[in-house]
């Protein structure tokens, strides 16, 4: 008699599509928050409240009591990014254990996880460099991609696993990703715009020498050209009835309209701390409301089963 070899079964940890798809939701509020923490330290002086990285001092890790509340503002947010890397890590195993794991998932998950400490370099060469404008603006920037990672991760987990179709004509899928692009350039710009006023973040760091008037000239006017292009996409979604897609535009106007808002309200008023931290906010949600409106133009469906080609084959049964 053959002797039948017991198989164990593999032991994993469970992890359900419901808890990836919170930890995924997480990611995206963690580095939002990080972004407007991140603005507070700006907005409070206390960009320099640790003077060096990747120590707060040179002789402490840790923020002193001499360093007063500049140096407890700094150092929190520094310990900030640990808890959004946590959360980016645990998301990372998530990926990993989940099974059957979703295409395109994994290399997502990589790319968020490793966005925070990248971060976090740039954060410590903006201390390193004496809060140089540019570098700033570069950090905020490289915070904005991971932004827009870990929304594509999270909407990932939130979608089937079939194939990308799209749902709306291609000149319309275009027009939704030069909006998206214009947006994007809409951020650089606002961070020279910052990069230029009075919020440096130490009363000795440097600006970047243009034009605080121009600049923001240019980024209003690349505001209007953003405006125009969503409500064009308002109307051709709902011209053609993609009812889904024109959703995500109608928000996407909205939201940019409160950032518009907030931005002249800032401007005519001489920056006040509280409003430049609402439209560091309001920046996050418009790159996320554009990104939301680029995925409405196309969706994954259901992976139909492949039929066995055995009894696709075998003859039907004769009738009785």
């Amino acid at each position: 008699m053959r002797r039948i070899r017991s198989v164990k079964p593999s032991v994993r940890f469970p992890v359900s599509a419901s808890l990836l798809r919170r930890l995924a939701f997480a990611s995206i509020i963690a580095n939002v928050a990080i972004v407007v923490t991140g603005g507070a330290v700006r907005l409070t002086a206390s960009g320099l409240g640790c003077p060096t990285w990747p120590r707060c001092t040179d002789g402490s890790y840790v923020t002193t009591p001499e360093m007063g509340a500049h140096g407890v503002i700094e150092f929190g947010n520094r310990l900030l990014t640990f808890a959004v890397g946590i959360i980016a890590l645990a998301v990372l195993l998530a990926v990993l254990a989940r099974r059957p794991r979703p295409r395109g998932l994994l290399p997502l998950a990589v790319a968020v996880f490793l966005g925070i400490p990248a971060q976090a370099v740039i954060g410590g060469i903006t201390v390193l460099t004496n809060l140089n404008p540019w570098v700033v603006g570069l950090h905020f920037l490289a915070s904005m991609l991971v932004i827009a990672a870990a929304y594509a991760l999270w909407r990932r987990t939130v979608e089937p696993d079939g194939p990308a179709t799209p749902t709306v004509p291609a000149a319309l899928r275009t027009l939704a990703l030069v909006t998206t692009l214009v947006g994007a350039a809409v951020l650089v710009v606002g961070t020279w715009v910052t990069g230029s006023g009075p919020h440096a973040g130490d009363q000795g760091a440097a600006r970047n020498g243009l034009d605080p008037e121009a600049i923001s000239q240019v980024h209003a006017d690349g505001v209007f050209l953003l405006i125009g292009l969503s409500v064009a996409l308002v109307f051709a979604f709902r011209a053609i009835g993609a009812a889904r897609a024109t959703r995500a535009a109608v928000v996407l106007v909205a939201v940019e309209l409160g950032q518009g808002l907030i931005g002249f309200v800032q401007y005519f008023t001489h920056l006040p701390a509280l409003l430049v931290a609402a439209h560091m906010l309001g920046s996050c949600l418009v790159l996320l409301a554009a990104l939301a409106a680029l995925w409405s133009t196309r969706e994954r469906r259901p992976v139909q089963p492949t039929p066995d080609p055995v009894l696709a084959t075998e003859p039907a049964p004769a009738a009785a």
